[in-house]
């Protein structure tokens, strides 16, 4: 019912978004935020083509296009352009000890860093003999938060998703000061083989503006530090861990937390999300000042999205693939679940749907279209242009089955 009562059209598409003013309030608002469509579309290229087919039917339409993403891939992007950031980058160790150059995003108006820390020790920056856990570290995560106290941040949001290390987090608060030292007084070595010679903690050459510092962790798991759900048992193998490593690592990560709440009392291990991105969680809510919260929450919160949504009439979302994981929190859901605070309708679009993606209808998208047209390889599928271009076509599309069935109802 609310389709058929879409009112005249205003002329304007806004990137970063604006509330129209209330003397526009009788004027058609739709607000896209859509996740990025991995390895084919950014968030904003996703929405910018979706206003583009809009447009096509509703010449005069008023569009917000909003950059959105769940804490992973794409988070340094939409922040950055949510929040009126801007884009920086550092060298630093990657997850192999090989350098690596690494972007991450300042908000300069609330010294505000911005990182993800696939950027500095991610999986898909190892491959071959190099994917093991053993040996990776995240010492360069811990150089590229430096680097950015230094350029005055204070606060951080980090994403920890897609890692390709198992070392509790160690290498990078080396990075930071902190000595995690074997039993000569020197620094373990990198990987999680290094917590093998584990035998003291210190923190006499911690960077003292670490103190001022706040950090917002976006994780979306739950598992504990060790166990038969932590870190290495259930992400070991997916970084190269043979059974034979998963044993290991899973009894010296033990060992490093029983050190760690020797002088972090509040030190928990089984705290849900201490496994993340193998015991980045862990030394994130133990050494820093952090907290573990959804990355979606993170995301819609830092972007004001509901303030958007709040005066839309229509509402559009969507994901790469729509699927029964999508009503597990991410991003698609978390745009829904505002829009029905308003009781706005929403329409997902993806570049592939499968049959479970039903559930998304019970979670407040009442309708979703899968973007491709034809018969392609995954190729041509998830090739820039054409991704754009379909994204346009099918928006079209939908928005001419919305005018037809307004004119009807009038």
């Amino acid at each position: 019912q609310k389709l058929c009562h879409f009112p005249k059209i205003y002329a304007k598409t806004t990137v970063v978004g604006r509330i129209p003013a209330a003397a526009e309030r009788n004027l058609m608002n739709v607000v896209i935020a859509i996740d990025s469509f991995k390895g084919s579309m950014t968030s904003m290229q996703a929405g910018l083509s979706a206003a583009t087919g809009i447009k096509r039917v509703y010449k005069d339409a008023h569009i917000t296009v909003r950059p959105l993403a769940d804490g992973g891939e794409g988070t340094v992007d939409a922040l950055v352009s949510g929040c009126d950031g801007r884009m920086t980058q550092v060298q630093v160790t990657g997850p192999s000890g090989h350098p690596v150059v690494c972007p991450y995003g300042i908000v300069d108006e609330t010294h505000t860093a911005i990182i993800e820390m696939s950027g500095a020790a991610g999986i898909t920056q190892v491959s071959g003999e190099e994917k093991n856990p053993l040996n990776t570290t995240t010492y360069g995560v811990g150089e590229v938060i430096k680097d950015a106290i230094q350029n005055g941040c204070r606060h951080f949001i980090v994403g920890i998703g897609g890692s390709a290390t198992n070392d509790g987090g160690v290498g990078m608060l080396q990075a930071l000061g902190f000595g995690f030292l074997d039993k000569n007084g020197n620094q373990i070595r990198f990987g999680a083989k290094g917590l093998e010679d584990l035998e003291s903690i210190t923190t006499d050459h911690v960077l003292p503006e670490l103190k001022e510092c706040t950090f917002r962790i976006a994780c979306d798991v739950s598992n504990p530090l060790c166990g038969e759900q932590g870190c290495s048992a259930i992400y070991g193998p997916q970084k190269g861990a043979t059974s034979t490593m998963i044993l290991q690592m899973d009894k010296w990560l033990a060992y490093y937390a029983a050190l760690a709440r020797e002088q972090f009392p509040h030190a928990d291990a089984k705290y849900p999300g201490a496994g993340a991105a193998g015991g980045m969680g862990f030394a994130f809510l133990t050494f820093c000042n952090a907290t573990l919260e959804s990355g979606i929450k993170i995301i819609l919160e830092e972007t004001h999205l509901e303030k958007y949504i709040r005066d839309a009439d229509v509402v559009i979302t969507g994901e790469g693939r729509l699927d029964g994981q999508t009503v597990m929190g991410k991003a698609p859901i978390g745009v829904a679940r505002i829009a029905k605070k308003y009781e706005k309708p929403v329409l997902a679009f993806s570049g592939c749907v499968v049959k479970e993606a039903v559930a998304c209808n019970a979670e407040g998208i009442d309708a979703f279209f899968p973007i491709l047209r034809n018969v392609v390889s995954l190729d041509e599928a998830m090739h820039t242009d054409n991704a754009m271009t379909n994204m346009a076509d099918t928006a079209e599309q939908v928005f001419r089955t919305i005018q037809t069935f307004s004119s009807v109802c009038k």
